[in-house]
């Protein structure tokens, strides 16, 4: 799971593992798609969101 920033602040905690497309919006935002269908507009750059995505990941591969 990462933690990402809705334009107004407040916390969103995403599943990492279900993200299919990261996209840039006007403002520095993204627009983040799930593989639900859903699409999730968050304060962070697309390149900020793929780096929390690859931390989670080497998190979970580096284990306890």
């Amino acid at each position: 799971m990462i933690v990402l920033h809705r334009p107004s602040g407040h916390i969103v905690v995403v599943n990492a593992d279900i993200i299919e497309t990261v996209e840039a919006v006007p403002g520095g935002a993204s627009a983040v798609t799930l593989t639900s269908g859903n699409v999730l507009e968050v304060a962070e750059t697309p390149e900020a969101v793929r780096a929390a995505a690859i931390a989670f990941r080497r998190a979970i591969l580096a284990g306890p």
